[in-house]
C-alpha cells in the first residue's frame, strides 16, 4: 500500500519512517535539498524532492491509497495545493496539525507587515525567526537593526542580501534551539524584540518564548493561519496504520 506524505517537517518524517516500518510503501514529498536532507534515506521511503505541478500532484497521488499533508502550518498555499489534487485525483486527503502554543499574554499579529507596522514605531534590535520567505516584510524597517536567524543555504542568505541586511547581522543556523542558545542569542544581539511564528514544540516556540522572559526581550508573535484544522500525529498514524491492515490497496 502507498501512502504519500508532503513532508519538510519533524512530524512528516516520523511518519514516514514509521509506516515504511509497518510495511508501507512511502513517497514522501518536500520542497528543497534541505528537506530532502532532513528527511534522509530509509527502505522503503521514496523521496521527491523541489516543487511539483499540479499535473505531476494529480499522477503522483493516483497511485496513493491515502494523502497525507504534513507541511508547516504556515504553509497555507501548499496546503491548498494538495487538497485540490487529491480531490482531482479521488484520493483521500489528511490534514496533520502541529499542537498550537499558548499566547495568552502574548502580543500577536496576523500577518508580518501588521508587526513590521508595529515595530517601525519602536527603537531596538529585531530577532527575526521567522524565516527567510517573510524578510521583504520588514523592508521599511532599519536593516542595522534586524537580525534574521535563517537556514545556512544559498536561498536565504541571497534574501537576506537582497534586503540590505548587513552580513554581520546574519545568524545563519540550523535549529531548534535551546532555551541557553536562544538567551545567548539575545543577549550577544542585544536584542530588544523576538519575533516568531507558532511553531509548536517541534518548531522551537516553548524555548523561544522562556529565553525572552528570562532577558526580558518581547516576544512578537504571527498568527497561525485560521484553517490550518486537523487531527494530530498519533491520530493520523493510526489511521494510516488501520488503512494499512486493512489491505484496502492501490
Amino acid at each position: 500500500m502507498r501512502f504519500v506524505i508532503f513532508s519538510g517537517t519533524t512530524e512528516g518524517r516520523e511518519l514516514s519512517v514509521r509506516l515504511a516500518a509497518a510495511g508501507a510503501e512511502v513517497v514522501v514529498c518536500v520542497a528543497s535539498d534541505y528537506g530532502s536532507e532532513e528527511q534522509g534515506s530509509c527502505d522503503g521511503i521514496i523521496t521527491r524532492t523541489g516543487p511539483l505541478s499540479p499535473e505531476e500532484k494529480q499522477r503522483l497521488l493516483r497511485t496513493a491509497a491515502l494523502c497525507v499533508d504534513a507541511t508547516h502550518p504556515y504553509a497555507t498555499h501548499v496546503t491548498a495545493s494538495v487538497m485540490e489534487a487529491c480531490e482531482r485525483a479521488g484520493v483521500p486527503y489528511l490534514r496533520l496539525s502541529r499542537a498550537a502554543s499558548d499566547t495568552e499574554g502574548v502580543r500577536c499579529f496576523d500577518s508580518a507587515g501588521e508587526a513590521a507596522g508595529w515595530l517601525a514605531g519602536r527603537e531596538g534590535n529585531i530577532l527575526l525567526t521567522t524565516g527567510a520567505k517573510e524578510l521583504a516584510a520588514f523592508a521599511g524597517l532599519d536593516p542595522e537593526r534586524i537580525y534574521p536567524r535563517i537556514l545556512p543555504s544559498h536561498q536565504s542568505l541571497s534574501a537576506c542580501e537582497e534586503q540590505g541586511i548587513p552580513h554581520r547581522n546574519i545568524i545563519a543556523m540550523q535549529g531548534p534551539f535551546s532555551t541557553e542558545m536562544n538567551i545567548a542569542t539575545i543577549r550577544q544581539y542585544e536584542i530588544r524584540y523576538l519575533v516568531t511564528k507558532d511553531g509548536g514544540a517541534p518548531g522551537g516556540y516553548p524555548e523561544k518564548a522562556s529565553a525572552a522572559r528570562e532577558t526580558g526581550a518581547e516576544l512578537i508573535v504571527l498568527n497561525r493561519p485560521g484553517d490550518d484544522a486537523g487531527p494530530d500525529f498519533d491520530t493520523v498514524y493510526h489511521q494510516c496504520i488501520t488503512l494499512l491492515q486493512s489491505g484496502d490497496a492501490k
